[in-house]
């Protein structure tokens, strides 16, 4: 019987992977069998959620410190994570942040600090991967995460920077698909919606953000933990090999209406 998302023998990369999504992710991919690097600022996190990885599904785990901001850092995480593995078959971008305040107090600070982790962390990180290890393999898969917010704007909280960075990593997916097909490396991006983290639940769960969902979401729910994973395994593993420059909504069809 063919397991069409086998990733056993793969290295993939995940950035922003101390808490949240980042690590649910990982471990979905650890699941199937790819060794995991764990990358983000906060050593002590990455360094736990490594060991707990590695513990849990029998594959290799290593955490890396790195500040996505810091192009000289992030070409040294690449080459330390190559000499451990030899390889790096799989990124995730997943490192993000996002600045709330109504667009006309958003701050020049603000704005240019969102661009520099969201959509400049993206591309720094994308192209030294790229240049150092998927395009000398001619293989990779690269799955970058935007947001339903990348695709939209929204009247809930006022986000600028992050709906415009976001928007660039939509069609900075497509401009990557586009140069790097030729050499098996496949970009797509996976669209959340609002997801449940230790971060988010009490937001979500308040009666303004439940009328919302109730709403806006044609699921009337926000996305629980693992509902991100399967789209990302897909998106990573050898059987998605036809599929890039495509941008996957995970918002329980928010953007359909």
């Amino acid at each position: 019987m063919k397991n069409y998302f086998d990733l056993k023998g793969q290295t993939a990369l995940v950035t922003g992977c101390s808490s949240g999504l980042g690590v649910q992710m990982a471990r979905a991919l650890a699941n199937q069998g790819a060794n995991i690097v764990a990358l983000a600022r906060r050593k002590n996190m990455i360094d736990e959620v490594a060991k707990e990885i590695a513990d849990t599904y029998g594959v290799k785990a290593i955490g890396v410190q790195c500040d996505i901001t810091d192009t000289a850092g992030v070409e040294a995480a690449v080459d330390t994570i190559l000499a451990e593995f030899g390889r790096i078959d799989i990124l995730i971008n997943n490192a993000g942040t996002g600045a709330v305040a109504p667009a006309e107090d958003i701050t020049d600070e603000q704005f240019g600090n969102e661009m520099q982790i969201d959509l400049f962390g993206t591309f720094r990180v994308a192209r030294a991967v790229a240049k150092k290890a998927m395009i000398p393999a001619k293989y990779g898969r690269i799955i970058n995460i935007a947001s339903m917010y990348g695709l939209v704007g929204n009247k809930i909280a006022g986000s600028a920077p992050y709906h415009a960075a976001k928007g660039g990593v939509v069609n900075l997916t497509r401009a990557l698909a586009a140069e790097w097909g030729k050499y098996g490396i496949t970009v797509n991006a996976i669209c959340p919606g609002y997801f449940y983290t230790p971060l988010t639940v009490e937001t979500l769960n308040s009666d303004f953000f439940q009328q919302n969902a109730r709403t806006m979401i044609p699921e009337e729910r926000y996305g629980n933990e693992g509902e991100l994973d399967t789209a990302a395994i897909f998106l990573a593993s050898p059987a998605s090999s036809y599929v890039t420059g495509v941008m996957l909504p995970v918002d329980g069809g928010y953007t359909c209406m």
